[in-house]
């Protein structure tokens, strides 16, 4: 059900794209910009993440690299360990 097959023609590949491109926006939370976005937020999309904002203990690392990102301690994220 998740998958569609599509079987396209010699005469298909011919007709030239109709296609508009869409300019980007530097503030879209949902493309690939890297680790922090242009506003300073964590880009919980980004591949480098390698899944794990999402994967089985996704909230605890999130929260665990939000109180590291955001940590003003002298040395970075003494604040997030008890």
């Amino acid at each position: 059900g998740k998958d569609r097959i599509i079987f396209a023609t010699k005469e298909d590949h011919e007709t030239p794209s109709s296609a508009e491109l869409v300019a980007d926006d530097p503030d879209d939370p949902y493309e690939e910009q890297g680790l922090i976005l242009p506003n300073g937020d964590i880009n919980w999309n980004c591949p480098c993440l390698g899944g794990m904002a999402s994967g089985p203990c996704g909230e605890q690392f999130k929260s665990a690299f939000s109180c590291f990102h955001y940590s003003t301690e002298e040395i970075k994220g003494s604040d997030c360990v008890d």
